[in-house]
C-alpha cells in the first residue's frame, strides 16, 4: 500500500502530466496579448505572433532575444539624458550662417537640398563647407590611408567600430595606438559587443597599454535583449582634422588578398573639414553612453579649419533605437524624392519600407533612371531571398536591377543626378532604419558623384542584370522560398 507522500506525488504527476498544457497557454495568450497592446507596426506583430504559433518554442526564444520593444526606452534612457545637452550645446554654437548655406547650396544643386534641410529642420546634422573628400573602394585603398592617419596622429584618436577583428589588420591597428598611447597621444575605443565579441585578447592588450575601450552594450544572458540593438557605425576620427566613414570593418577580409574565398566589395570615405565636426559629436554621444565619460566641445577635439582646396558641401545623419524618428531613412526618402535624372543604389541588404519602395517605383515612373545593385553571392541566406522577393514590382515598374557576381555587394552608396552622394553604413533594410545605430554622410559634389559612379560602372562588369520576364520564369521553388524568407522581414 502506497504511502500518503506517494500518493500525493503520483496525483501531482498526474495533473501536470494532464494539464501541462495550461499554464504555456496562458503564457503564450499573456505574450501575444501584449505584442498586441505594444501598437506597434502590425506587420511585425503579426510576423512575432505567426512565429510564436507554428514555432512555439523557437518563436519564445526569437521574442524573448529580440521582440521586447519596452526595454528600449529604459536601455537608452542615460545616451538620451547625455544627448539632448550636448546636442543643443553643439546647436547653440554652429547656429551663425546656416540660411546663407543653404542658398548657396541650393542655388548649384536645386531641390536636391531636400535631405539636407531636413536634417537640419530636426536639429540632426549641419550643412558644411569647404570640405574635402576621397573616395575609398574596398580595404585595399582604405587600410593605407587609415593607417597613415593614424601614424600621423598628435593629440588623440577616436575609434568606433561594428567589427574589429583581432587579425592582420586589426593587430597592424592595436600595434600604432599603442605606440602614440605611449607616446602620449588620448586613444578613445568603442567597439560593439556582438560584432566584436571574439577579441577578448585585444582588449586586455589594449587595456594593459593605458588605453580606453569599452564596449557597447554588452551581451550577456539574461540581458541578451540588447543584442537587438547595435552600434553598425564604423568611425575614425584623428586630432579632429581628419575621419573615416563607410561601410568597411576592421577586418583584414575586406584586402582580397586571397587569404578569404569571398571577394568583399565595399565602399569608404576620408574626410578632412568642418564635417569632422559631426562625426566627432556622434562619436562624443557614443563615447559618453559607453565610458560614462565626455571630452569639451572644444579644440582640438572639435576644429573649424578648412583644408587646402576643400571645396566641397556635405552633412551628415545619424539615427538609432533611440531616435523619435528614422531619420536615416527619411534623409534617403527626401533624396529619391527629388531625383530628375538618375538614382543609382547600392546595398547588401534589401528589405526597403513601403516607402522606399513607393518612392523608388514613382522614380522609374516620371522617367528617372532607377538603378539597384545587390549581391549575387551574400552572407545571409534568409536576407538575400527575402531581398529577391521585393524585385518583381520594381522590374516591373522599370527599375534596372542587377546582381554583383564577383563576390559579396557589400557597399551602402546612393548617388543622384551627378550631385548628391550618400554614404555610410545604413543598409535598405528595417534593421538599419530601426534598431541599429546607423550614420551616412551627404556629399554634395559632382566630382565625388562621379567618382562613385565611375565604381559603379566598374562593378557592372561583374554583374548580372536582371530583367522581368526572366524573374517571374524562374523556377516555383525559388519563388515560394522568397515568400517564406519574406514572412519573416519585419524581424530580421
Amino acid at each position: 500500500m502506497n504511502s500518503p507522500v506517494i500518493e500525493v506525488w503520483e496525483w501531482l504527476y498526474d495533473l501536470i502530466h494532464g494539464w501541462y498544457w495550461l499554464p504555456l497557454l496562458l503564457a503564450y495568450i499573456g505574450i501575444i496579448i501584449s505584442i498586441l497592446l505594444d501598437n506597434r507596426n502590425p506587420v511585425k506583430s503579426i510576423a512575432y505572433i505567426m512565429l510564436l504559433t507554428f514555432l512555439p518554442v523557437l518563436g519564445l526564444v526569437v521574442y524573448y532575444f529580440f521582440g521586447r520593444d519596452y526595454r528600449k526606452q529604459r536601455i537608452f534612457n542615460l545616451k538620451a539624458v547625455g544627448a539632448l545637452p550636448l546636442m543643443e550645446r553643439f546647436w547653440s554654437t554652429n547656429m551663425p550662417e546656416f540660411e546663407k548655406r543653404f542658398e548657396r547650396c541650393e542655388a548649384h544643386v536645386g531641390d536636391l537640398i531636400a535631405p539636407a534641410k531636413l536634417i537640419f529642420n530636426l536639429h540632426q546634422g549641419l550643412l558644411s563647407e569647404n570640405n574635402t573628400v576621397e573616395l575609398l573602394v574596398n580595404g585595399e585603398q582604405k587600410f593605407p590611408r587609415v593607417f597613415e592617419a593614424l601614424e600621423a596622429a598628435q593629440h588623440h584618436i577616436h575609434i568606433e567600430y561594428y567589427i574589429f577583428t583581432y587579425d592582420n589588420v586589426g593587430r597592424k591597428v592595436v600595434d600604432i595606438l599603442m605606440r602614440k598611447a605611449k607616446a602620449g597621444v588620448e586613444v578613445r575605443l568603442v567597439i560593439d559587443d556582438m560584432g566584436s565579441k571574439n577579441n577578448k585578447r585585444m582588449v586586455r592588450r589594449l587595456k594593459r597599454a593605458g588605453i580606453d575601450v569599452h564596449r557597447f552594450m554588452p551581451v550577456t544572458f539574461p540581458f541578451a535583449a540588447q543584442a537587438n540593438f547595435r552600434d553598425h557605425r564604423k568611425i575614425i576620427v584623428v586630432d579632429g582634422k581628419v575621419g573615416f566613414l563607410g561601410g568597411i570593418n576592421m577586418d583584414d577580409r575586406y584586402l582580397n588578398n586571397g587569404k578569404h574565398k569571398l571577394f568583399w566589395r565595399d565602399t569608404h570615405m576620408r574626410v578632412e573639414g568642418p564635417l569632422l565636426s559631426q562625426l566627432q559629436l556622434q562619436f562624443l554621444l557614443s563615447w559618453h553612453f559607453t565610458a560614462r565619460k565626455t571630452f569639451p566641445l572644444t579644440p582640438p577635439y572639435f576644429e573649424n579649419s578648412n583644408p587646402e582646396n576643400g571645396t566641397v558641401r556635405a552633412t551628415m545623419v545619424a539615427s538609432g533605437p533611440d531616435s523619435p524618428r528614422p531619420f536615416c531613412m527619411e534623409a534617403i526618402l527626401a533624396a529619391i524624392n527629388r531625383a530628375n535624372k538618375s538614382i543609382r543604389i547600392a546595398t547588401p541588404y534589401f528589405i526597403p519600407s513601403d516607402q522606399i519602395m513607393t518612392a523608388l517605383l514613382m522614380a522609374a515612373s516620371n522617367g528617372v533612371d532607377v538603378q539597384l545593385m545587390l549581391p549575387g553571392k551574400t552572407d545571409s541566406y534568409i536576407v538575400q531571398h527575402a531581398s529577391f522577393s521585393y524585385l518583381k514590382p520594381l522590374l516591373r515598374g522599370g527599375v534596372r536591377v542587377f546582381l554583383y557576381e564577383r563576390g559579396f555587394m557589400h557597399a551602402k552608396t546612393i548617388t543622384i543626378d551627378d550631385q548628391l552622394a550618400i554614404v555610410g553604413t545604413v543598409n535598405m533594410d528595417t534593421r538599419s532604419f530601426y534598431i541599429n545605430f546607423e550614420m551616412a554622410a551627404l556629399v554634395y559634389d559632382p566630382k565625388f558623384c562621379h567618382d562613385l559612379d565611375q565604381a559603379f560602372d566598374e562593378d557592372l562588369q561583374y554583374s548580372r542584370v536582371l530583367n522581368y520576364n526572366m524573374w517571374t520564369d524562374r523556377f516555383i521553388l525559388y519563388r515560394i522560398v522568397d515568400s517564406i524568407c519574406r514572412l519573416l522581414t519585419p524581424i530580421l
